[in-house]
């Protein structure tokens, strides 16, 4: 797929994309796994990466037959990001991110911030960084019944964006993410974040590891 003639749309997927969290969430996945006694394995981890919590942890009580509820697994794993998130002073936007919304603000184009996390969790970063005057739109794949890999939180987010999908892009750091912005159709960069070197981003229509890239394209 080539890049659009006339990006008017950029959808952002947030945790390694807009914030480098990859680390507090997986500090706070397997304090959890380990506070149920489970022992998650790294090609199993990277299987969860950009899907919801909910989602995460409905996989792993079918993955170990638990008898648990992935609900409470849930809020069990959110305490203890949200610990993590307040109590961290070194926590941060991705480099050159903070440029790029503003160079695509500038030009006019809408943004739409469609994140696998939690609303709760999502405002907790916009609040923080003072985000929210970019962005028209936030989708949290939590509240939808499915998240990444199924593509229905970019179609929704080209809807929201009022574009059509030919004139948008996403820009994503997971193949979780990747895949479901290719099964919606939309035209996907990958950002390989130093961070999440377990992701291959093989399907993104194209490869960036530095946003300065994207300012000569979008």
């Amino acid at each position: 797929m080539n890049v659009p003639k006339e990006i008017k749309c950029v959808i952002f997927d947030m945790d390694g994309v807009i914030i480098d969290s990859e680390e507090i969430h997986k500090k706070a996945y397997y304090e959890t796994f380990a506070s149920i006694g489970v022992t998650v394995s790294d090609d199993l981890y990277k299987t969860l990466t950009g899907s919801s919590t909910i989602n995460a942890f409905q996989k792993l009580v079918a993955h170990f037959n638990l008898d648990l509820d992935p609900e409470e697994l849930v809020l069990n794993k959110r305490k203890r990001y949200v610990n993590f998130f307040e109590n961290d002073p070194t926590l941060h936007l991705v480099k050159g991110v903070e440029e790029l919304i503003n160079h695509c603000h500038n030009k006019g184009l809408t943004l739409i911030l469609a994140s696998s996390s939690a609303m709760v969790n999502i405002d907790r970063v916009f609040n923080r960084f003072n985000l929210n005057q970019y962005f028209t739109a936030k989708i949290s794949g939590a509240d939808l019944p499915q998240s990444k890999p199924n593509p229905e939180i970019f179609e929704k987010a080209a809807i929201l964006g009022n574009t059509p999908k030919e004139n948008c892009v996403v820009i994503e750091d997971s193949d979780n993410g990747v895949k479901a912005a290719n099964d919606a159709g939309i035209f996907v960069f990958g950002y390989r974040n130093p961070l999440a070197e377990d992701q291959s981003l093989i399907n993104a229509d194209f490869i960036v590891n530095n946003f300065k890239r994207l300012h000569k394209i979008i």
